[in-house]
Order: structure tokens, then C-alpha cells, then sequence
């Protein structure tokens, strides 16, 4: 088949950090144009936004969307009425709502729709989701804390409603949880902590349990300095499995198994190539749903505040 043609939409730091190399490693897919408020790209096609960029008779076959979630839906929303295939970073959307709405538009048009989790595409996490299937699980605990100056330095509408705060790296945690775990689970308690001065929470400490019984807590902080901390423990009657380093490391029993370096985002681009060339959609919001979980029932405590 030929190389899909693709446009990145939203040119920022995601894009730059990943998604570029990504696509370039990656056979069957092209780089073709960018559309980005604020940034060009030598070598590519670049407007100022998606309207510009569909308008122009620049011909391509699918977008990638890297802006953040707030506004995301009417981009998407338009690329897909124009007949483009669609990559939605993490997180898809900024409401439960918008993202079913995406899925139906895509099937209506007969185009694919991928709605991404990078941490999913992490060396241990398949390999932990198969060895799980075998055993008896007991309990389940997250710790995934980070700096979010490093990450995000600069960033202020991840701050704002839809932006989701804190749960923007948590999400990470449970899209990898909600793929390993055997059997499903919901929300049943959520404690949030907003800076003062901040429309998202900083921090959170979840907890959740299966449909038989299985307990699963999870605590997020934003605040974290020196060594970053993003592992899942998984308590089982065989004994521990352990995922560190955002799922690409795997210890079972205290053995290491698989230690591997980040291929997250090329794993996701050759993903949707099959996807387009099969006429396929890969539409899982499972994560988004338990995220929006949390606000529902979270218990709002104001902490300092925060300055970038």
C-alpha cells in the first residue's frame, strides 16, 4: 500500500519530544504538513490551524492531534467530516461525552479513529497483562509521582478545567492498569488536592475495587523532586509482579524480566498504520472514564499554591 500522508496538529513540546521521531522511524506513514499557532517545520507543509491546513488542498490521509484537550473536539470533529483518518494524543478529549461522539462520527464516516495510550506501548505491560491472566491477583497499588516543572514547564492549560492537572501523567497509570487488570474495576473513593491558586488538582489518592472484590489505590503527586516514581504493584497468591519505570520494566517475584528502552511512540504510529490499512478503530476511553470518575466523587482539599 502507499504511505499514508499525515499532518501533526499542534507542533509543541509532545510532538517535538516524540511524535516526530516516531513517525520518521516508522515505515508506511509520511510527515507531510504541520498546522501549529506558533511553530513551523522545515521540509512540510505548515498553516496556522487545522481549518487552514484542510482548506488548502494540501492532500493528506490522516492527522495526528498533539494540542491539548480543550478545544481538541472541533479539530478533530472537522477532520473527520473532511474524510481524515485521526491519532488522538492522551488524553482523547476533555469530556466522556466528546470522545463517544468522535467514535460515532468516525464509524458514520468510514474512517479510523485511534485514541491513544502511550504507557500501553511500554515493554512490560503486555507481557504483565498475560503472566496476570494466570494468576490469582490480591491487590493492586500505584505510586506515580513526578515533577511537573520538568514535564510540563510553562504549560498553564494544563491548569485549567479539561486539562486535567495531575491526572494528565496519572492517566498513564490507569490506561496500563485498566489493560493488565483480569477483570474490571470502579471507583469508590477519591481524594483531590488543588493549589489555591489552580483549577486542577496537584494531587490525588484513589480507590477502587473489582467486580470480586479486588482492592486497587492509586496516588498521584505532581510535587515529587529528584528521582521520578512510576510503578505498579500487583500483590498475587504466586507472589509480586512489579512494573517501574512507566511499565518498561518488569520484576516478577524480585527477578528482573524485561528491562527495555522507550519505544512507546513508534509502537503507536506502527499501530495506526494497521489500523487505516485494515479500516479499523482502536476507541478505548476506559482510563478517561475512571479519571472522570474521580471528580465526581473526589473530595476537594485546597493545598499551597503552585508557581511554575
Amino acid at each position: 500500500m502507499s504511505s499514508i500522508r499525515l499532518a501533526i496538529v499542534g507542533l509543541g513540546k509532545i510532538a517535538r519530544d516524540q511524535h516526530l521521531q516516531a513517525i520518521a522511524a516508522n515505515d508506511g506513514i509520511e510527515l507531510v504538513a504541520v498546522a501549529s499557532r506558533n511553530a513551523r517545520l522545515d521540509g512540510v507543509h505548515c498553516f496556522t490551524d487545522i481549518d487552514a491546513l484542510l482548506a488548502s488542498g494540501v492532500e493528506i490521509d490522516a492527522v495526528s492531534l498533539c494540542t491539548p484537550p480543550q478545544g481538541r473536539f472541533e479539530q478533530a470533529r472537522a477532520a473527520l467530516l473532511a474524510g481524515k483518518h485521526v491519532m488522538l494524543e492522551k488524553p482523547p478529549g476533555a469530556t466522556i461525552a466528546e470522545v463517544f461522539a468522535l467514535d460515532r462520527l468516525a464509524s458514520q464516516q468510514g474512517v479510523s479513529l485511534f485514541a491513544t495510550w502511550h504507557s500501553r506501548e511500554a515493554a512490560a505491560v503486555e507481557p504483565a497483562r498475560k503472566l496476570l491472566a494466570e494468576r490469582k491477583v490480591k491487590s493492586v497499588h500505584v505510586e506515580w509521582k513526578e515533577d511537573v516543572r520538568h514535564w510540563h514547564p510553562g504549560q498553564d492549560w494544563i491548569w485549567e478545567p479539561g486539562g486535567l492537572g495531575v491526572f494528565d501523567p496519572g492517566i498513564n497509570a490507569l490506561s496500563i492498569v485498566t489493560r493488565i487488570m483480569p477483570e474490571s474495576f470502579h471507583l469508590t473513593a477519591s481524594d483531590l488536592s488543588f493549589p489555591a491558586n489552580r483549577a486542577a488538582p496537584i494531587a490525588a489518592d484513589l480507590e477502587f475495587r473489582s467486580a470480586s472484590g479486588i482492592a486497587l489505590t492509586a496516588a498521584f503527586d505532581w510535587r515529587q523532586t529528584g528521582p521520578q516514581t512510576w510503578d505498579i504493584r500487583v500483590e498475587t497468591e504466586e507472589g509480586p509482579v512489579v512494573l517501574t519505570h512507566g511499565g518498561s520494566r518488569l520484576f516478577v517475584d524480585g527477578d528482573a524480566q524485561i528491562v527495555e528502552e522507550d519505544r512507546e511512540y513508534r509502537n503507536l504510529y506502527k499501530h495506526f498504520v494497521s489500523l487505516v490499512n485494515g479500516g479499523q478503530s482502536d476507541t478505548d476511553f476506559s482510563p478517561l472514564v475512571h479519571v472522570a470518575d474521580a471528580f465526581m466523587l473526589g473530595r476537594r482539599h485546597v493545598v499551597e499554591t503552585f508557581e511554575d
